[in-house]
């Protein structure tokens, strides 16, 4: 992954099975614009959108997500849901970011950083080097709708309406942790991590084939394969966290807590299903399914 890398207008690269792959040198967000293909059935299941820079890219709870041209990764990919049900739909978020961190993991044999730095992945998603961010994962159900011929192969008729997964991805590839002083939050970058240049194309056509086959044994098996080794990686079990539920909270207000109702306590364990087991300070335990989680 540290040869040289292509011009990004010559990058080859495909989605899940057959699904095309469209990439944009510039465009606002992939992740409002895959959502608006497939809802209006544009766009298959599978397809993968890659863009060189955003001009309004954003996370959760409608984070600003700097999107710089030409040093890092900005992608989403509609991950098709038939044979998946509805409530695990969440954990391939988790599938993901567990999937992409072993990617990374190798990359940091050649860092100059603390022993006690590595990659892992903050519940349920997030994905760090240390405490330093380089990796977020954004998604939503959508649901699609493909034309099809009639019997008679004259007109086009509307399939039923089926779930898929917009999910969407930013990593902080080749930018410098000092690019991102102003968002006042500890980030860094795969080449930081590194100590070289990334090749982009190459580290995506390895996460998207990963990815693909991850899923393929996500449906087979669900989350359980996964539980142990985030148990290995994830350095939080057992350390002091605030949950925050019900998360409104933007880059202007998230400090403040405004919009959302936070719990100090300790993170006890991951569960089978994939949420969190965490001890609040009044000795209340809860299971967390959805919320962020601040260490």
């Amino acid at each position: 992954m540290f040869s040289q890398e292509r011009n990004f207008t010559s990058w080859q690269l495909t989605g899940f099975g057959d699904a095309p792959a469209f990439i944009f040198q510039t465009i606002d967000s992939t992740h409002k614009l895959m959502k608006a293909k497939a809802l209006a059935g544009e766009i298959q299941p599978g397809t993968l959108f890659v863009a060189d820079a955003q001009s309004d890219g954003h996370g959760r709870h409608e984070r600003t997500w700097d999107s710089p041209a030409g040093k890092n990764l900005y992608f989403n990919i509609l991950i098709p849901l038939d044979g998946i049900p509805p409530n695990r739909f969440a954990q391939i978020t988790q599938i993901t970011a567990l999937t992409f961190a072993e990617v990374f993991a190798p990359l940091q044999q050649g860092a100059q950083s603390e022993p006690s730095e590595k990659v892992t992945v903050k519940w349920p998603n997030d994905i760090l080097f240390g405490k330093s961010k380089f990796c977020g994962i954004l998604a939503e159900v959508v649901y699609t709708r493909r034309r099809s011929p009639n019997k008679s192969g004259m007109t086009m008729q509307q399939d039923a309406p089926r779930p898929a997964l917009n999910m969407g991805i930013g990593i902080n590839v080749n930018s410098d942790p000092e690019d991102y002083a102003h968002i006042g939050r500890a980030v860094t970058t795969l080449k930081a991590i590194a100590g070289h240049p990334i090749n982009r194309e190459k580290l995506l056509q390895t996460l998207i084939g990963n990815l693909e086959r991850a899923i393929g044994q996500f449906k087979a098996f669900g989350i359980s394969p996964w539980i142990s080794a985030w148990r290995k990686m994830d350095k939080f079990i057992g350390a002091r966290g605030t949950i925050v539920v019900n998360n409104h909270c933007t880059d202007q207000n998230r400090n403040s807590g405004e919009g959302s109702i936070k719990k100090t306590g300790r993170i006890l364990d991951m569960q089978p299903d994939g949420s969190l087991l965490f001890q609040c300070d009044d000795g209340k335990i809860e299971t967390v399914i959805s919320a962020d989680l601040e260490i």
